[in-house]
């Protein structure tokens, strides 16, 4: 007959400070037998199963461990460092979520497990989701590899002729050392509200920024805006969409 087991979960991201994302999660549960009592000092069989979606999904991972209860019946363990059964912590993509975890025990430590408990990820591990991000857009060059794009570093976009804005201006820089006029054209979808663009007029250039018909910059309709630099210098601004044909930019 299988042991009807209860406990007290708690999983939280293990946040030590490494140059990388911990590839575990903290996990603690107290042990409880079927009269309450608690399974204390004991070498215990657990199983940790990660579900996509909804608690009875699809299992995207599972491993074992063999931990022993303290005087108390807690067991404290990290999910991702088990012996993996199916799948690869690493390579769960948090992004995808809802996960769920369920965790199941034999208190005698062989293979009769029962179901302990499942329990939804409220929110997402932060640390192992900014790694399926950098997995994602690629990780920053090293110094044996200083050449490497890094495509969340802003790319310099030289401006030399008046011209339209372009996809490749979005959340770069753009740099104007010739007298330019950049337009911000009707039904920008290339730009997305909350996008950015850096603005520097080099060295005695003036970039001036038009609005077309029917866009809004600084609450005006087809508004400009220009920045004028002195010999040797350099005046920055910065432009940020905030709505479907609305812009606004400061700095000039």
């Amino acid at each position: 007959m299988k042991s009807i087991l209860t406990l007290l979960l708690l999983v939280t991201v293990a946040l030590s400070v490494q140059a990388q994302s911990p590839e575990k999660m903290s996990y603690q549960a107290i042990i409880r037998a079927q009269d309450n009592s608690l399974v204390v000092n004991s070498r215990i069989s657990l199983r940790v199963l990660v579900h996509q979606t909804s608690a009875s999904g699809a299992t995207v991972y599972q491993e074992t461990h063999s931990p022993n209860t303290n005087n108390n019946g807690l067991v404290s363990l990290e999910i991702g460092t088990g012996k993996a059964v199916t799948g690869s912590f690493s390579s769960i993509a948090w992004q995808n979520g809802p996960y769920f975890i369920e965790t199941q025990v034999d208190p005698a430590g062989g293979s009769n497990y029962s179901i302990v408990g499942i329990t939804q990820l409220l929110s997402v591990p932060y640390a192992l989701h900014a790694k399926t991000a950098e997995r994602l857009v690629g990780a920053a060059p090293t110094a044996a590899a200083n050449t490497v794009a890094t495509p969340y570093r802003a790319t310099l976009m030289s401006v030399t002729a008046a011209r339209s804005f372009v996809v490749a201006d979005v959340n770069n820089t753009i740099a104007c050392t010739t007298t330019a006029t950049l337009t911000l054209p009707t039904n920008f979808s290339s730009m997305a509200i909350g996008d950015t663009v850096n603005l520097e007029a080099h060295n005695g250039a003036i970039l001036t920024i038009q609005a077309a018909s029917g866009v809004s910059l600084n609450y005006k309709d087809s508004g400009t805006a220009s920045f004028s630099s002195a010999a040797t210098n350099v005046t920055f601004g910065f432009l940020r969409k905030t709505g479907d044909n609305s812009y606004i930019i400061s700095g000039q």
